[in-house]
């Protein structure tokens, strides 16, 4: 595939353009494998905090989809900062936010702190997520997809275990948690000071704070092809990050917070680990592996919700990780190795905008089915068919579009 220019007219280049392979990757995937495991810490201390300030599962899905609508509203108007501001100094107020948020976290009491940490949270992520992508592409175009895929997942799901681990074994866990974050935060901070730009700085920075799906219009049809699937697999992260806890506890009888976070670390490590295996295999592949499985998995938990079986769960949850995976890597090669070097931000940010939609709507409407509805497990089947359907109407996009060429396959 070849590409445009990386340049455009009136492009001031930076210093420094690439830092080189594999190892120059390191710091961008941690710093979004941080990020997205400090977005899942709170996940299994929601018990603790719920029997302390007595809200309802609905108080719970409202706080994290507080978290999911900012982080797409960010996007949607900080997603394209970094091409005009450089990588770094977007980073880099992106770490400070961080920081900021996980301060509100370990000093909270009650849930208006919660929700404001979330929006702390919310703004840094989604300022952050496209310049970290972007970078990475910066830097090695084909292991930058690649990484694009996995870290999200890998975050996610070493979030929730950490945060289940300290919740149950160690002292002070709505403290300790977040403070264990801060030092990380800090350590990145300055790897970012002294790491290299990737970017160009291109003129227009206040055009580019009004929100916008910076899509050209060759990839909105491949864009528009895969969303589906990103939205139905994002929406399994927002069950597993809200319900999903609650729901282990309630078949497996036990209140540890380790069993709560354990379902999202299946889901999400299993995620990153196939987009390891299935790096190489064509993508179309990838993409019906991954709607095939979403289904196989999505159905599994139906069985298991219905027949109360905790080893059930887990098994419908290892193959939807793996239908995770497949489907979220199968939508990012479909779309990221055709966008030219100065579209990489906006870009991945539209694509990360249909993630976390996806993440949290329906989390929300979950959560008012199990106050309002019949119960968790009512809420679960509800969540499960509709992953189904969408996964189904991904499959039918799949089979009428031949899809765009690309070098990756």
């Amino acid at each position: 595939m070849t590409t445009k220019s990386s340049t455009r007219p009136g492009d001031v280049p930076l210093t420094a353009r690439r830092s080189g392979g594999p190892a120059g990757l390191a710091l961008p995937a941690s710093i979004i494998v941080s990020f997205l495991a400090s977005s899942s810490a709170p996940t299994p201390v929601y018990a603790l905090y719920s029997a302390r300030w007595h809200f309802s599962p609905l108080t719970t899905t409202v706080i994290f989809g507080t978290y999911a609508i900012v982080v797409l509203t960010a996007l949607l108007v900080l997603g394209r900062a970094s091409d005009h501001l450089g990588r770094k100094p977007v980073l880099l107020a992106a770490l400070a936010l961080q920081t900021i948020a996980m301060v509100v976290f370990s000093t909270a009491d009650g849930v208006g702190a919660l929700v404001t940490g979330r929006v702390l949270q919310g703004v840094a992520t989604g300022g952050a997520l496209g310049a970290l992508g972007a970078a990475m592409l910066d830097i090695d175009r084909n292991r930058g997809t690649r990484a694009n895929a996995i870290a999200p997942g890998l975050g996610t799901g070493v979030g929730a275990l950490l945060s289940g681990l300290v919740v149950q074994y160690l002292p002070e866990p709505t403290h300790l948690v977040y403070l264990v974050f801060i030092g990380i935060f800090a350590v990145q901070a300055a790897g970012v000071a002294v790491l290299p730009e990737t970017g160009v700085r291109a003129p227009g920075l206040r055009s580019s704070f009004v929100p916008e799906l910076a899509v050209p219009r060759r990839l909105r049809g491949p864009l528009l092809a895969v969303a589906p699937v990103l939205f139905a697999v994002w929406s399994l992260g927002g069950f597993y990050g809200s319900l999903a806890p609650a729901l282990a506890r309630q078949l497996s009888g036990s209140t540890s917070a380790v069993i709560g976070g354990v379902g999202l670390f299946v889901l999400t490590v299993v995620s990153s680990a196939t987009a390891v295996a299935l790096g190489r295999t064509p993508r179309r592949t990838v993409m019906f592996l991954g709607v095939a499985l979403l289904v196989l998995g999505s159905l599994g938990t139906l069985v298991a919700v219905d027949f109360s079986s905790f080893a059930g769960f887990f098994a419908g949850t290892f193959v939807s990780g793996v239908g995770f995976g497949a489907g979220f890597q199968g939508g990012m090669r479909t779309v990221v190795p055709l966008v030219a070097e100065h579209e990489r931000a906006g870009v991945l940010s539209a694509v990360y905008v249909i993630c976390y939609l996806g993440m949290g709507l329906p989390a929300v409407i979950a959560g008012v089915l199990v106050v309002y509805g019949g119960g968790l497990a009512a809420a679960t089947r509800d969540y499960s068919w509709f992953v189904v359907v969408f996964a189904v109407v991904t499959l039918t996009a799949l089979l009428r579009s031949k899809g765009p060429t690309t070098s990756m396959n």
